[in-house]
């Protein structure tokens, strides 16, 4: 007996230990971990960066802080949440605008005031600053233009910013207790919470839900800790801005523009007024072209005429002159990006119009390329005023809707001009390397449906084609002579082509191969244009434009009429 004693207390001894270190590894498994998380690194932060939480969100985006506390955002961050691209910034003239339907706002970077129209506003902080490459604009001054909520947090440094309100669940800390990194025990604290906080649930699981702090703190509670769950809908608390709710007002004429190009190419051409609108019918707008670009500096050449514009209104037709910039090769980044240069423009162009009385001005710039995108733009904004004041119609030629065009930014033309024009035509054209139609049905509605994502119905008008191409293909060499209604059905007869209906194009096509060389002709024409504007029609537009007069048939005006009047 006495040998066993030794050994049954080593065993109890060995029981003891193992039960010892088996509630430790059960402690160490359940037990809370008191690791608190590095705030800095959780929000990607060091120096005087700071965390940008974009509703229930933190964006990989930084803000900075400046010594007074001031909080800045890039004008990306900007751009892209904010105001889209309507705060104008000229990187080679230092300079920001904000284009008013009224006036402009302008402020010079690294000063503490900025002009509105003649008034200067002086603000307690730095409007913007460079560092780098990178501009940044203080939140309070974005604040100005357009409404959202946000608040400020320091050690880390951090905005939270809310642009819209939707419905959100919420739920009440019931008892003392962590936000943590993830959900379990052992992940590191983000945040200790008191009981009574409020935090916004944004995932609920089995036994540990996602949430936010009122602070901008997301990670996870457990359920036990969380109260009953409340539907709210917030709304923004700060809802006023200064110049982001203003009305751009519009000319909107109570009937469907029926317009028609007149091309002028000097001052000869306005005697030609009457010859080309003898056989219309239900022409309401006529636009001359006018104006071109000629040289640098905003200038124009000018075939404006006065008699032109009496003669056109005692014929019952408006007249909105056309500007172009292909006649003459000018520089137009050097034109568009320089304040003064397109404000000797608008100068110009303004003064020209109230001269000659015409009622509308068509602007046709159809060679901006991505780099003058943005200063094209803001041409278009800062004319707009001037329109605006002297009761100008303004409407703005575009192309169909490409990747290679989305820098004229026809949202931002929808919002300041009165009129914009989708040119549906050239689907194919004189040096594209491939013989087609000028304007297949189906590439004439995809230019409205797309344009209509960024216009308004009752802005758009649709441009047809008054003409057609004979293509001649020799070999490799694709070639084409763009010819009138009546001169392509000649040149069918004349060569005993009978064209046939083509259903996927809405075309009548013909082809004659003639010794080495492949005749093709896809017909506008009456049918042709009928098609389009029942198309145009059921997307119920704010008119018709056909390039150009002079080339039509006397018959489709008859189609032209009857659509404009439904």
């Amino acid at each position: 007996m006495k040998k066993l004693i030794p050994v049954l207390i080593a065993i109890v001894l060995i029981v003891i230990i193992g039960g010892i270190s088996f509630g430790s590894l059960i402690r160490e498994k359940y037990s809370y971990s008191e690791e608190k998380a590095d705030l800095n690194e959780y929000f990607g932060v060091t120096g005087d960066e700071a965390a940008i939480i974009l509703q229930d969100e933190i964006t990989g985006e930084k803000a900075r802080v400046a010594a007074d506390g001031t909080f800045y955002i890039t004008y990306d961050t900007v751009s892209d949440h904010f105001i889209y691209t309507r705060l104008y910034v000229n990187e080679e003239e230092n300079s920001i605008r904000y284009v008013l339907p009224d006036r402009i706002l302008s402020y010079n970077i690294g000063e503490n005031s900025y002009m509105d129209g003649e008034v200067e506003n002086i603000c307690d902080y730095q409007i913007a600053f460079y560092e780098g490459d990178t501009l940044y604009i203080a939140v309070d001054f974005i604040r100005l233009f357009t409404v959202f909520d946000y608040e400020t947090f320091r050690e880390p440094n951090r905005i939270q910013i809310y642009t819209s309100y939707g419905e959100r669940q919420t739920a009440e800390i019931t008892k003392d207790t962590q936000v943590r990194y993830q959900g379990g025990v052992k992940s590191e604290i983000l945040k200790e919470v008191s009981e009574g906080e409020q935090v916004i649930l944004l995932e609920q699981m089995e036994t540990w839900s996602k949430v936010k702090t009122a602070d901008g703190f997301i990670g996870y509670v457990e359920n036990k800790k969380l109260g009953e769950t409340q539907t709210v809908t917030p709304s923004i608390l700060n809802n006023s801005s200064m110049y982001g709710e203003l009305e751009f007002t519009s000319i909107s004429k109570d009937y469907k523009i029926n317009m028609g190009w007149h091309q002028i190419s000097g001052s000869g051409g306005n005697a030609t007024l009457s010859e080309v609108t003898a056989n219309t019918a239900g022409l309401n707008t006529i636009s001359p072209t006018w104006f071109h670009l000629t040289g640098n500096e905003g200038n124009i050449v000018s075939y404006a005429s006065r008699s032109y514009v009496e003669s056109a209104h005692a014929m019952g037709l408006e007249v909105w002159a056309l500007a172009d910039d292909f006649t003459e090769e000018v520089d137009r980044y050097a034109i568009f990006s320089s304040s003064a240069a397109r404000a000797r423009l608008i100068e110009n162009l303004t003064r020209e119009i109230l001269n000659c009385g015409a009622d509308g001005l068509n602007i046709d710039f159809e060679k901006i390329d991505e780099k003058t995108g943005k200063h094209f733009v803001e041409f278009i904004r800062e004319l707009s005023v001037e329109c605006r004041k002297n009761g100008i119609v303004l409407s703005v030629d575009n192309y169909p809707v490409s990747g290679g065009t989305i820098w004229y930014n026809r949202r931002e033309q929808g919002v300041y001009a009165d009129y914009v024009i989708v040119m549906g035509y050239d689907e194919h054209w004189g040096s594209g390397g491939k013989a087609g139609s000028v304007a297949s049905i189906d590439y004439v509605e995809r230019g409205i449906s797309d344009t209509l994502e960024y216009v308004p119905a009752e802005k758009l008008i649709n441009g047809i084609p008054f003409y057609t191409r004979i293509w001649k293909t020799t070999g490799t060499e694709v070639t084409s002579d763009a010819v009138g209604m009546r001169a392509a059905a000649d040149f069918l007869a004349s060569n005993s082509i009978q064209p046939q209906w083509l259903d996927s194009e809405c075309q009548h096509y013909g082809e004659i191969q003639k010794d080495e060389t492949l005749y093709q002709v896809w017909l506008e024409d009456y049918d042709s244009v009928k098609v389009k504007l029942d198309v145009m029609r059921t997307y119920d537009l704010a008119g018709v434009a056909g390039w150009k007069l002079g080339l039509e048939t006397p018959d489709i005006w008859e189609l032209i009429a009857a659509y404009c009047a439904s």
